[in-house]
């Protein structure tokens, strides 16, 4: 577990898939083989300060010049999975959100307009000759989308306190076919309940990306730095999944009461980390 370091982890949740070694095609699948035995695996935190690097220069590097070749790895029930970082990927991608989320004046003076520019430009050379390419890792900042947790159950939480140094983590982990599962009877039954939304949206979205993924893969929510944002104390008792679970529950069954409740629940555990980034 990655210990609490001069470099804490922004404000950053993570959806990630982990896929089998079978699932990549060689030379990849032997590149990972050998980098799965690797003793000095990188943390979370390495891959952070890494990209913080790339900002310090003046001009700053908006994307790094080359892709990463590395990974997060899980093993369990003796299969490996590994998760690449495709840093530079999602350095584009994310490079074309910032307009949503900063005034442009803000925005030039953290990336200038001709930097913007020229990672704009390579990315849609680059993308010419990878028209398939998607992460392996989505990213979302002073939030959990409420559709990620559509894809998890209470009983796959993982919640470790932090002591001695080490950072707490609240993370979930699911089996693929089984978030392929809840994405469809969400869908169901969101849809018999609205005519449309932005959850439906979003997880119609969310459902397409993890379709371009090995079916045996494994899906992980981690709250990342997000635990630093939450009130002390309230990550014991962070449940979301569960009130989604439940409202999804209702909506199915015709119960707008009990769904209206256990979104209550939802809008009242995020209102601190909401109200954080407005003040922020």
């Amino acid at each position: 577990m990655p210990k609490v370091t001069s470099v804490i982890v922004p404000y950053a949740t993570y959806l990630r898939v982990y896929e089998p070694l079978a699932a990549f095609p060689e030379p990849e699948r032997g590149h990972w083989a050998r980098y799965a035995r690797r003793p000095d695996l990188p943390s979370c935190q390495d891959e952070l300060r890494r990209s913080l690097a790339d900002l310090a220069p003046t001009p700053p590097v908006a994307v790094p010049v080359h892709e990463s070749d590395d990974a997060f790895v899980l093993e369990t029930d003796g299969v490996v999975r590994v998760c690449p970082w495709r840093t530079r990927l999602r350095g584009w991608q994310a490079l074309g959100e910032l307009a949503e989320d900063f005034p442009l004046p803000v925005l030039d003076a953290l990336l200038p307009p001709v930097v913007r520019h020229q990672a704009t430009r390579d990315y849609e050379r680059w993308l010419a000759g990878h028209p398939d390419a998607r992460p392996w890792i989505r990213t979302a900042t002073w939030q959990v989308p409420i559709n990620w947790f559509v894809l998890f159950a209470d009983d796959e939480r993982e919640y470790v306190e932090g002591a001695g140094g080490e950072e707490p983590v609240l993370r979930y982990r699911t089996p693929m076919v089984q978030a392929r599962r809840r994405v469809a009877r969400g869908l169901r039954a969101l849809r018999d309940a609205v005519d449309e939304s932005l959850l439906i949206d979003g997880l119609v979205d969310v459902g397409r990306w993890l379709e371009e993924f090995h079916p045996r893969s494994l899906v992980e929510l981690d709250y990342g730095g997000l635990v630093h944002a939450l009130p002390a104390g309230t990550l014991e008792g962070d449940h979301s999944a569960a009130d989604v679970a439940e409202g999804i529950a209702a909506l199915r069954r015709g119960d707008g009461e009990d769904a209206e409740e256990a979104y209550g629940r939802l809008v009242e555990r995020w209102r601190a980390v909401r109200d954080l980034r407005s003040a922020n």
